[in-house]
Formats: structure tokens, C-alpha cells, sequence
């Protein structure tokens, strides 16, 4: 029944969407903190900023994202982030960082919308006890606005294990990528579709319920 499976390094392929997932997870988390530490900052060209780069950036698909990293970055700017002659690692690489710039906006606005029902008193409170700007954000709203949120960053992580998928358009072997090869070498299209859904449920249905567990543990009692 799986023989269709013979030749092709499916475990490489997910294995592939997993890095895919984990280090644009990683780096969005970073980006997306600091861009809502920005949008919501005294200082207004930091606001400015943070909110021109979450509209603007949300609103762009994100296959055109990816595909200017490789094309415009790469081709015409000479980007090839430190793997000039490893095609396949400059690809990686490009679509880390593409997923990574367009997750972040998603990020931002989930901790955005945490850090608001952090009651203003206490980052007052904070502020009359000689605590910076940044120290209360750090030491006081961000630990409760992350608890307050773990369900919707589950959501964006979700959401960008199946966007890995949009990688094969500048050739990143990962599962999308190679669906397509065996769709295009083989007979059993209904079922090779229905093998790789099966393997992105597996993906990020434990994520899901794994997280939306924890969130509740986790929820800051009001």
C-alpha cells in the first residue's frame, strides 16, 4: 500500500519542516517581543516603527516575502547570509529569515494584546518604586502578558509549522517539496496527499493540545 514511499527520503523532508518550525519559531519569538516592547513605548518614533512594520508586513503574502528574500536578497543584493557556495544552506537560511520577519508581526500582536490586560497599576507601581521603563516591562508586564497568551502564540506556531510548506518555492527540500516530486512521479496522488496532511496533523495537533494545557496551568488568575 505505502510502496509509493520507496526512493524518497520522506524523514528527511519533515525532519526539514522541523528545523523550518523551530528556528523561525525561535526567532520570531525575539523579533515579535521586541517589536511589541516598540509598539507599546513612550518613545513615539519606537511606536511608529513598530506599528509600520506589523501593518505593513501582515498584509504582504508571504509567499512574496520568501520569494524576494531569495530572488531579491540573494540574486540582486548578494545576500547569501554567510553560504555563498551551499545553495541548499543559503535556501534554509532565507526562509528561516523570511518566516522569522513575517511571523513576528503575528507575535507582536498576541503579546501586544497580553501586555494589555496587565492591570496599568501595576507597571505604575513599578514606575513609583524607580523602575525604568524597560525593567518594568522586562521584570513586571512581559512574565504576565506571556502567561496570559500561550494560547494564541500556540496558534501563530501552528500556524507557521504548516507555512514551512511555502519554503519550496525556493526549493528548500522540505515536505511540501517533496509531495509535489512524488505527485509528479507517481500514481497514487490521493493517497501521497493524504500521507503528508496525516504527517502535518501529527506535527501540530500534540502542539496544540500540548500548549492549550499548559496555558491553562499557566493563566494568570485575575
Amino acid at each position: 500500500m505505502f510502496d509509493f514511499l520507496q526512493g524518497y527520503d520522506v524523514l528527511g523532508a519533515f525532519w526539514m519542516t522541523v528545523k523550518l518550525t523551530v528556528f523561525s519559531a525561535l526567532g520570531s519569538l525575539v523579533l515579535g517581543t521586541l517589536l511589541a516592547a516598540m509598539r507599546v513605548s513612550p518613545v513615539p518614533l519606537m511606536r511608529g516603527f513598530g506599528t509600520a512594520y506589523v501593518n505593513i508586513v501582515r498584509n504582504i503574502p508571504l509567499t512574496v516575502i520568501i520569494v524576494f528574500s531569495s530572488l531579491g536578497l540573494a540574486d540582486i543584493f548578494g545576500v547569501t547570509l554567510g553560504a555563498p557556495d551551499d545553495f541548499d544552506l543559503q535556501g534554509f537560511r532565507l526562509a528561516v529569515l523570511s518566516l522569522v520577519g513575517y511571523h513576528a508581526a503575528f507575535v507582536c500582536e498576541a503579546l501586544r494584546s497580553g501586555i494589555n490586560t496587565v492591570p496599568v497599576g501595576q507597571a505604575e507601581a513599578a514606575r513609583a518604586i524607580g523602575l525604568s521603563f524597560s525593567q518594568s516591562l522586562r521584570l513586571v508586564v512581559l512574565p504576565q502578558a506571556f502567561r496570559s497568551v500561550i494560547v494564541p502564540l500556540a496558534n501563530v506556531l501552528i500556524a507557521l509549522t504548516k507555512n514551512t510548506t511555502v519554503a519550496a518555492a525556493i526549493g528548500v527540500a522540505e515536505a511540501a517539496s517533496l509531495m509535489k516530486t512524488m505527485i509528479e512521479n507517481e500514481a497514487q496522488t490521493v493517497l501521497i496527499a493524504a500521507f503528508f496532511a496525516f504527517g502535518f496533523v501529527v506535527l501540530t495537533l500534540p502542539t496544540g493540545l500540548i500548549l492549550g494545557w499548559l496555558g491553562k496551568r499557566l493563566a494568570v488568575k485575575r
